[in-house]
């Protein structure tokens, strides 16, 4: 609820701070003294257009701040505030702050965070609920009326909204598994052409490394086949080293038994033998390897070619080609099995809007009876608010199929006729400020416990009537501030009675300097007020025995 009011410089106000509780606060005080201007202050930390003509004459800014406590945020709020990425601790007060400078523009502040004035625009109705003269929100506003109907009636759409995003995602994958079958039959005959290709191409995962080093081999032994030929010319014939080598073993054998030196020499000609014949079977592998084959270079050159090409056309790497094939082949499968599929997508749809239908038309009578039910209780709290002649209604349409959604497949709106055999029309399009703040007040009481912001304020709501009406309006503001807040900006001694708190707002003048000011009053104080709205100018002593009555009778 709203705990505080700070407001500077605003208009009448150099500075004033209030504190509100909770129960029914009533705000009193003669025609001009400035109440408007507190629900003006008000209204710029709700969101509204930040006008400079609201900067109190001489000064360069104005600012008000509101502080808001919750035993536990409202969810709504919370979301807001984590969409917003606003940090705000469990228990914290909630501080909206406003600034209007003389020459333009304005700041506004969420616990000293900066944020933009269309935040302030929506996270407003969920703090105050404000209604005036010419109110175009909260009750009145018909985009509000069918969530009203729905926590009357005690109805969770919750499965509803699941039933609309499971319908939705059916259809969704059955449109999807559509198009894929439309674009692929489009396809069709090039997908077929390409996969002809790629089927006589044959292309292996790892060729193209396999290839490429082959042919590197070969334009490797192109470049050395010089040199291998003159390496075979050294090793090969009976007059090489490796034959003379050879010759001198076998010489060197038949007398190595006659000296020990002559056995060592032997032994080492024989590893040198060894040796070299392991170095020359390696030059004839390495030749091998090597052997350049122009007509076999070619051929893997042109391997190459056809498969870097292949690639290039389907914007692949040479080793995804199979893959690539396996997607075409999956793609002409989804052509000739797409329609089985589709058909059960179809079916799968069907099923979810049925689902959908059941739970939204059980939605739509569950709104239909509580429909009936808030229109005889509405009815019944016109009279005691001199709306004898008024009628109200709820009225919950079907929509057509193309505007159903997660809420189901009603509009609701609250209408009203104010004279007999009228129409029916919308709350604000019938309805006097005065008559307006009635209706309001008859369907809040109706509704009871069924939501709407922490913070109810009336402004004048008590308009044009007196005695027994005043009465009832007051009565039911108590009723309503029970167990919450609800604060009324009140013309009516017998309102004012009912208050929990009371609020007078003055204006006073010393020279050119005019000031308004707010003063919580005592008992006595009370009394006096309340005689000052019974009596006018001159306060009787009848006056103040009425007004002791009034406070005594509630």
């Amino acid at each position: 609820m709203l705990t505080s009011l700070a407001i500077r410089n605003i208009v009448l106000i150099e500075a004033l701070d209030l504190s509100f509780g909770d129960g029914l606060g009533v705000l009193t005080g003669e025609t001009g003294a400035g109440k408007s201007i507190l629900l003006d202050a008000l209204g710029l930390v709700l969101g509204a257009r930040a006008d400079s003509g609201l900067v109190r004459g001489g000064e360069s800014q104005a600012s008000v701040t509101a502080t808001f406590e919750f035993d536990a945020l409202p969810a709504a709020v919370r979301g807001l505030l984590d969409a917003a990425e606003l940090d705000l601790e469990l228990g914290e007060p909630l501080i909206v702050k406003r600034r209007v400078k003389a020459d333009g523009g304005s700041k506004a502040f969420i616990n000293d965070q900066p944020v933009g004035a269309a935040l302030l625009r929506e996270l407003g109705p969920m703090l105050v609920e404000l209604h005036g003269q010419h109110d175009d929100r909260g009750l009145v506003n018909p985009r509000g009326h069918r969530a009203l109907i729905d926590r009357y009636a005690g109805a969770d759409n919750a499965g509803v909204a699941a039933a609309w995003s499971a319908w939705r995602d059916a259809e969704s994958q059955l449109d999807a598994a559509r198009a894929a079958i439309t674009q692929a039959a489009a396809d069709q005959d090039l997908l077929i052409a390409y996969l002809a290709e790629l089927t006589t191409l044959a292309p292996v995962e790892g060729e193209e490394a396999e290839l490429a080093e082959a042919r590197a081999a070969m334009q490797k032994g192109e470049r050395l086949s010089g040199d291998l030929e003159e390496l075979r010319k050294l090793w090969a014939g009976s007059d090489s080293a490796l034959a003379t080598l050879r010759s001198a073993g076998r010489r060197l054998d038949r007398i190595a038994a006659e000296h020990p030196l002559l056995a060592e020499a032997l032994a080492a000609l024989d590893r040198s033998v060894i040796e070299a014949g392991e170095a020359e079977e390696k030059l004839e592998r390495a030749a091998e390897a090597l052997t350049h084959d122009p007509l076999r270079l070619d051929t893997i050159e042109t391997r190459l070619f056809e498969l870097r090409a292949a690639a290039r056309k389907h914007q692949c790497q040479v080793d995804d080609l199979p893959h690539t094939m396996r997607s075409l082949r999956a793609q002409l499968d989804a052509i000739e099995g797409g329609e089985a599929n589709v058909e059960a997508l179809e079916a799968a749809a069907a099923q979810a809007g049925a689902a959908y239908r059941g739970q939204a038309e059980a939605l739509s009578r569950a709104r239909s009876e509580a429909a009936l039910l808030l229109d005889k209780a509405v009815a019944g709290e016109l009279a005691p608010l001199k709306l004898d002649a008024a009628r109200f209604r709820t009225a919950v349409t079907r929509l057509s199929e193309e505007q159903w959604g997660a809420a189901g497949m009603d509009r609701v709106e609250f209408l009203i006729s104010t004279n007999p055999g009228a129409d029916f029309a919308p709350l604000n399009k019938i309805a006097s400020g005065g008559e307006l703040s009635r209706f309001i007040l008859a369907l809040k009481v109706a509704l009871a416990e069924q939501g709407g912001a922490a913070t109810v304020i009336f402004d004048e709501i008590d308009r044009g009537v007196g005695g027994a009406v005043a009465s009832a309006i007051g009565e039911r503001l108590a009723r309503l501030a029970h167990g919450g807040q609800l604060l009324a900006v009140t013309h009516s001694p017998q309102v004012a009675a009912r208050g929990g708190t009371h609020y007078v707002i003055a204006k006073s003048s010393q020279g050119v300097v005019t000031r308004t000011s707010v003063h919580l009053l005592d008992s006595a104080g009370r009394q006096e007020e309340i005689a000052r709205m019974l009596s006018g100018a001159e306060v009787t002593a009848e006056a103040r025995a009425q007004a002791d009555r009034l406070l005594e009778g509630v």
